[in-house]
C-alpha cells in the first residue's frame, strides 16, 4: 500500500523534518500509553507537539507498532499491521461522512524480518470522552437535561449515520465518543478506535450491538435519559411495535450478561454547570 499524507499537514510535518518513514519511527517522544506487548510484536502511542510553520504549535498521536498483526481478508495467512485496518476504517468513515479521527500519516515498511508501521491522526482538541465527561458530573455535577439531550442528541445522530451506511463499530462503549461543546452552544461528536468496525449486511445486527454497548456501559444516565436516547436515535417520539422490540432485544442481553447492575451514583444537575 503506498504511503500516505496528508496534504494539509504535509507543509507541517516538512518544517518539523518528519516526512520521512524512518525520521517519524526514531522520534523521540514519551509513550502517551505504554506499549502494548502481544500478536507477536508491539504497538504504542506517543503524543507530540509540532511546530506550525507560521509560528505556534499543534499536537498529533505517533503511534507505532512492530510485528503487530492481525489477519485480514486482503492477508489471511500471514497478517498485516493492525495499524492497516485501522486506517482503512478511518478513511470508510470520513467517506461515509460520520465524524472521526483525521488521519496524517500512514505508512509501512518491512525491516529484515520485522513489519513496522506508523499511524499518526490528528489530537481532537477540545474533545473530551463522555466516559470522562460523566465521571466529571458526578463528581461536580451535571448542565441542565436539556444540554444533555443536545449532547445526547448528537450522538444519537452520529450513530444513526453509521447504521444507514451498514458500519458496526463492534464496541462502542463511552470512552470512544468524544464530544466536545463549541462557544455556539453547538455539540460535536467522534468516534474513535475503529479497528474493530466492521460493515455488515444486515443493518439490524449493527444496531443491536452497538446500543447494547453504549447502553451497558452508561448505567450512571437515568433510565429515562437512556429512553430518550434511545427515542431520539430511532426518531420518534412514542415507542412503536418495532421500537419496542428492540429495546427488549437490546435489554435483556444486557441481563443475560450481567450489565444491569444497579449504578453507584446517577448523573444529576447543579446549578451553574455549563457543560
Amino acid at each position: 500500500m503506498a504511503d500516505f499524507i496528508s496534504e494539509r499537514w504535509r507543509p507541517i510535518l516538512a518544517h518539523n523534518d518528519l516526512t520521512d518513514f524512518d525520521a517519524l519511527w526514531k522520534h523521540k517522544a514519551d509513550w502517551f500509553e505504554e506499549p502494548n506487548h502481544r500478536r507477536g510484536g508491539w504497538s504504542g502511542v506517543s503524543r507530540c507537539e509540532l511546530e506550525l510553520p507560521g509560528g505556534g504549535s499543534c499536537a498529533v498521536f505517533l503511534k507505532r507498532q512492530e510485528n503487530h498483526k492481525a489477519r485480514l481478508w486482503t492477508h489471511p495467512l500471514r497478517g498485516a499491521p493492525t495499524f492497516l485496518r485501522e486506517f482503512r476504517r478511518i478513511l470508510l468513515y470520513r467517506a461515509r461522512g460520520i465524524p472521526t479521527l483525521e488521519p496524517v500519516y500512514f505508512a509501512m515498511r518491512k525491516v529484515g524480518k520485522d513489519e513496522r508501521a506508523i499511524l499518526i491522526t490528528e489530537e481532537l482538541t477540545g474533545f473530551v470522552s463522555m466516559e470522562d465527561r460523566v465521571q466529571r458530573w458526578l463528581q461536580t455535577g451535571a448542565p441542565p437535561q436539556a444540554i444533555r439531550r443536545r449532547m445526547l442528541a448528537a450522538i444519537a445522530d452520529l450513530l444513526r449515520n453509521m447504521h444507514v451506511h451498514h458500519i458496526q463499530h463492534n464496541c462502542l462503549f463511552p470512552k470512544h465518543v468524544f464530544t466536545r461543546v463549541n462557544a455556539d452552544g453547538s455539540i460535536e461528536v467522534r468516534v474513535i478506535d475503529l479497528e474493530k468496525s466492521r460493515v455488515r449486511a444486515l443493518k439490524t445486527a449493527c444496531v443491536i450491538r452497538d446500543l447494547y454497548a453504549l447502553n451497558s456501559e452508561s448505567q450512571m444516565w437515568s433510565r429515562s435519559d437512556r429512553m430518550w436516547f434511545f427515542k431520539s436515535y430511532l426518531q420518534i417520539k412514542r415507542l412503536t411495535p418495532y421500537a419496542k422490540w428492540l429495546w427488549r432485544t437490546v435489554t435483556s442481553r444486557a441481563i443475560r450478561k450481567g450489565r444491569t447492575q444497579p449504578a453507584s451514583a446517577f448523573i444529576t444537575s447543579k446549578t451553574g454547570v455549563t457543560e
